[in-house]
Formats: C-alpha cells, sequence, structure tokens
C-alpha cells in the first residue's frame, strides 16, 4: 500500500526546487527525503513523472509525491533454507539462490538473505553497530546466484569492509552473453551512473568528469564460443565469460558487457532481446534457441569469492558451481555448437 500526497503551486512557489517544495507543503516530510522519493520515481507532475529534485516547480501545476507507507524498523527472522559454503563465529559464505534479494527493500520487505540470516544466527550475532544483525559488506543482485560472504562480527565486518574498499578480494563472475564480446578478452573501463529517466536503470557515461558517473573496471575473458550468428560471418551467436571486477558498482557486468554489444542472455533490463540470434536446424538448435529464450533473469552468476579471513589471516576460497538454469542453458548451447 501507498499514500499520493497532491499540492498545486502557488505564485510563492515558483521557480522553487521541487524537492523543496514538497518539504514545505507537505509535513512532516525533510528535504532530503523528498529529494530521495523524487529520484526514485515517486513525484509527478501533472501525471508526469519527474525525477530530478532540483526540477523548478512552476505555479498552477499540480505535483503529486507517493509515500510509501511505513515498514517494521527492524527486519524479522524467517526460517529460509540456505546454501552455506562456509561458517565460522566471525562470518558466514553463502551460495546465495537466484530471487533472493540481500536487503529488505520496496518489492522484497521478506524472504531476503537478511532475513534468513538472523534466523540461522539466532542468538550468535553479538551485534553490528550495537544492533544484532548480519553485516553485509557487499551485495549481489536479487537474480544473479553464487557467492557471498557475511560479517557475524564488528571485527569481521570491519575487517571485510575494508578488504572490499581496498580491491583486496577475488571476485570472478561467470556469464553467458548473446554474442561474444570483441575483442574475446579485454577490459572496460566506463563509469557508471543513474540513467536519466530510470532511477531503476543504470548506464555508461561519457568520461569520467561526468558528475554522477563513478569510476568503473570490468576485467572479462572468453571461455567458450557457441553457434553462429549466421551462415558467412561465423561470429559466435553465444558465448561463457568470466568476468572480474576492479570496481563493485551497481549492475556494473550488466552494464558493461551490454555497452560493448554482449549483453547477458535473459537480462529484463539491458538486453533488447532476452534469448539469442543463431543460425542453424535440428533438434540441437531448437533446444538451445528455446533454453535461451527460456532464461527469466540474466545469466550472471558469481563463481569464486577469495580473500584473507578478516580476524585470522587464513587465505580462503570458495567457489560454487553454475546453477541449474544456467548449466542447462550451457549445455544446450555447446550441443548446438556440435551439430
Amino acid at each position: 500500500m501507498t499514500r499520493k500526497r497532491t499540492a498545486v503551486a502557488a505564485s510563492a512557489h515558483d521557480k522553487l526546487r521541487l524537492d523543496r517544495f514538497f518539504s514545505e507543503v507537505l509535513d512532516g516530510l525533510s528535504r532530503s527525503r523528498a529529494k530521495a522519493l523524487i529520484k526514485a520515481g515517486a513525484a509527478t507532475c501533472d501525471g508526469e513523472s519527474v525525477s530530478d529534485p532540483r526540477a523548478s516547480v512552476e505555479s498552477g501545476r499540480e505535483y503529486t509525491l507517493t509515500l510509501p507507507d511505513p515498514v517494521p524498523a527492524t527486519p524479522e527472522p524467517e526460517a529460509i533454507a540456505l546454501d552455506i559454503l562456509h561458517e565460522d563465529d566471525d562470518l558466514v559464505v553463502i551460495n546465495k539462490p537466484a530471487g533472493m534479494a540481500v536487503h529488505p527493500a520496496p518489492g522484497s520487505w521478506s524472504g531476503t538473505l537478511v532475513n534468513a540470516l538472523l534466523h540461522h544466527c539466532e542468538g550468535r550475532l553479538p551485534g553490528i553497530g550495537g544492533v544484532e544483525r548480519p553485516g553485509i559488506v557487499h551485495r549481489i543482485d536479487k537474480d544473479t546466484t553464487g557467492v557471498m560472504v557475511v560479517a557475524k562480527s564488528e571485527a569481521a565486518h570491519a575487517g571485510l569492509s575494508d578488504l572490499f574498499a581496498s580491491h583486496m578480494i577475488d571476485r570472478a563472475y561467470l556469464a553467458l552473453t548473446r554474442g561474444a564480446p570483441r575483442p574475446l578478452t579485454g577490459s572496460v573501463d566506463a563509469a557508471i551512473a543513474r540513467a536519466t529517466g530510470d532511477r531503476k536503470k543504470m548506464s555508461v557515461v561519457r568520461g569520467r568528469e561526468d558528475r554522477e558517473g563513478r569510476h568503473a573496471v570490468t576485467h572479462y575473458r572468453t571461455l567458450d564460443q557457441y553457434g553462429t550468428l549466421d551462415k558467412g560471418a561465423g561470429l559466435p551467436a553465444a558465448a561463457l565469460i568470466e568476468c572480474r571486477l576492479e570496481t563493485g558498482r551497481t549492475h556494473q557486468i550488466r552494464v558493461h558487457m551490454a555497452h560493448i554489444g554482449a549483453p547477458l542472455i535473459g537480462d529484463p533490463v539491458y538486453a533488447r532481446h532476452r534469448g539469442i540470434k543463431a543460425f542453424g536446424a535440428g533438434e540441437a538448435f531448437i533446444a538451445a534457441t528455446g533454453a535461451a529464450r527460456a532464461m527469466r533473469r540474466q545469466a550472471l552468476h558469481a563463481a569464486r569469492l577469495g580473500f584473507v579471513h578478516p580476524v585470522t589471516g587464513e587465505e580462503m576460497a570458495f567457489e560454487a558451481r553454475l546453477p541449474d538454469d544456467m548449466e542447462k542453458l550451457r549445455v544446450a548451447l555447446a550441443a548446438m555448437t556440435r551439430a
């Protein structure tokens, strides 16, 4: 449920910033909260979406802000099964499934990794920041699978945070892409920012001098290529690639791979078509193209995570095999290639 608050701008409001206008006319709403809601796409002007909090208000126009209903201040423990790869007194390493968000957020207030860990670690969390909760030091998208580490103690939280901030983490992702990147091995060094007009989407921005762009670097290599796009050119229809992150921006691999012309199969946001284009015939071809179209999420998996234990100093590395949907797709693509 949500609540809509509407106000018509008076002449005294003319040329005010939109976030300031809402904070002045809506009781109990701070300017910073108004700014965040506007950026999240919760504001309209005469029914048209407005996502820039700096937009100038025009007198006589009707402005609406949609306020989410309040939610519990702390997530509730939930008995959700977890695939635990390692656990000790300071941290837990899990293989996250597709469809599980890391933090409670709009659209996913329950069923998250935090909810599951609160139940799993009940009574065994000394507290992060004085509150009994797991320490999330990095995250992967709701529909991305694979290895994550979560802190259970203040010492582990601080140590892991430092390791991620200084890029002293070995992270490898596997992705199945529509087509193959060119060159087959390389790096993408392209700043990423929120997409204009769509706050849920990221995009590459030209030049690091962009005011909102954040430096982002992805190193990739092609591990395998599958099928052909057409009979003559012989370009691959799909590929299995490994990506290693130098930085960790929102949707980084998905945005960078789409930027160089090899979007992830199944990506509902950054791929124009979820399946693949391929030249061929026969049962193997039909099975492979069908498996690609059936992929209901981005084909991305956090396959490896290596780090120095922040408390014991032990070198640690964890791997998770491809999830069933990606493995099924990979096998079908390989069979198409051999046919």
